[in-house]
Formats: C-alpha cells, structure tokens, sequence
C-alpha cells in the first residue's frame, strides 16, 4: 500500500539539502517539523507555525527526543502570518490542514480564511526549484471545502512559472490527499 507520508517525504527530499530554509506551516505534533530540521540539518532553518500552545509544547519535547539540530523556531501563531517572521526565500514548505492529531478537539481547525492566505504567503516567498506540500483531510467538511478551494485556485497558476500537482488515492474519497506545488 502506498504510504502518503513517505510519498511527501520522498517529493521534498528533491528539492532540499542542508543549509536550506523551510516552514512547516501546520506544526501539530512536530513530525514534519523534526523531518525538515534532520533534513537542512544545522546550518539550516526551519520556521514552524501553530496556533495551539499544546502544539509547541509536543514539538519542542519531540525535536529534544530526537535530538534533531537546533535549527527551529517554534511560532505560535496563525501560517497565514508567516511573512510577519519569514523575510528570507524558502526552499520547502509543508501543509496538513485539518486539526491536532490525539488533541480530542476537532474543533480548532485550518480554516479557509487562513489557509489561502497562507498558501499565496508560501508561494510568493517559495525559491526557484522549491517545493509546497499541501495534505488534505476530506473526511470533515472544512477539509473538503479547503481542498475544492486550493484545488480552484491551484488551476490558476502559470504553468511556465509553477507545477501544481495532486495525488490521491481514488478509490478511497475520504482518504487524505496532497498538492505538490514546485517552483520553476
């Protein structure tokens, strides 16, 4: 079975090298954000957002468990801000809209008001050959309508400037999907 999680990390690791700059958009837990930090390793940075304190907290304890290099700065604050503490080009950015994982609190979610404003954030700081990974969560309605959203405006995008892809298991329309967007 194909494992969207590596699939993510496989289409980055294209893209990246140490020393590199990049953002983890949806800190939740720090899966992301420890993969990247390993990945630009310690002359890197790494940029994470969330707007839950919880998410810090898990993060920090996750980034000090896996004794990633301490290339990372923790944000607790909304990704459609990224540009108030991001002034440099990114090489890679990473989205998992949806809600904290094992939080219990289904309610505090990405919202589409955030999200698109953070997507457009992500492109205009994205470097040339960069890569944004966006995963989608249809199974709760505003992860679907995200979804449908990024998916009307991603179909705007110059294709000589930008290739906006998507894979997605299609027998299976509840499942999780993601965006590959790479900068030319």
């Amino acid at each position: 079975m194909i494992d969207l999680l590596e699939l993510q990390k496989y289409f980055i690791m294209q893209h990246i090298k140490e020393g590199d700059t990049v953002v983890d958009f949806t800190m939740g837990n720090g899966n992301d954000t420890a993969f990247l930090s390993s990945a630009v390793g310690a002359s890197g940075k790494v940029f994470a957002f969330d707007i839950q304190e919880d998410a810090l907290k898990s993060t920090e304890a996750r980034l000090k468990a896996m004794n990633t290099p301490e290339n990372y700065t923790l944000i607790c604050a909304s990704h459609h801000l990224v540009k108030d503490y991001v002034k440099e080009p990114i090489k890679a950015g990473m989205f998992n809209l949806g809600y904290l994982p094992g939080s219990g609190r289904k309610n505090i979610t990405t919202m589409r008001e955030t999200t698109m404003p953070a997507v457009i954030a992500a492109l205009e700081l994205l470097s040339d050959d960069g890569i944004l990974m966006v995963a989608i969560y249809p199974g709760h309605e505003e992860g679907d309508l995200e979804g449908k959203m990024l998916a009307d405006y991603f179909a705007t995008l110059e294709r000589k400037k930008v290739c906006a892809s998507m894979f997605k298991i299609v027998n299976s329309p509840t499942s999780p999907y993601f965006y590959i967007i790479e900068k030319k």
